[in-house]
């Protein structure tokens, strides 16, 4: 591999800013902002909007749509009319 043209593969901290979840990662993205860690290291941290801690799916408050529903009511609304235009 060519030298110098890698970015710094570092330790960095995501801190999910909807929970206050924290981890310890190691990334290439860097920040201006740093956090002390556990270990008593400071690190950079990066903060997003949603991780496994807040998103729906992984905590288990996604909501299940009614797909089969909306189909059989599509299909009833659009049968009407499709049979009295036929028949006229």
């Amino acid at each position: 591999m060519k030298a110098g043209i890698h970015p710094e593969y570092r330790d960095v901290v995501f801190q999910d800013v909807t929970s206050d979840f924290k981890i310890l990662t190691r990334s290439t993205l860097g920040s201006k902002e740093t956090v002390k860690w556990e270990d008593g290291n400071e690190y950079p941290l990066i903060k997003v909007e949603v991780s496994s801690s807040s998103h729906p799916f992984y905590t288990g408050q996604h909501k299940i749509l009614d797909t089969a529903g909306r189909v059989d009511k599509f299909r009833k609304r659009y049968q009407k009319q499709a049979v009295t235009e036929v028949t006229e």
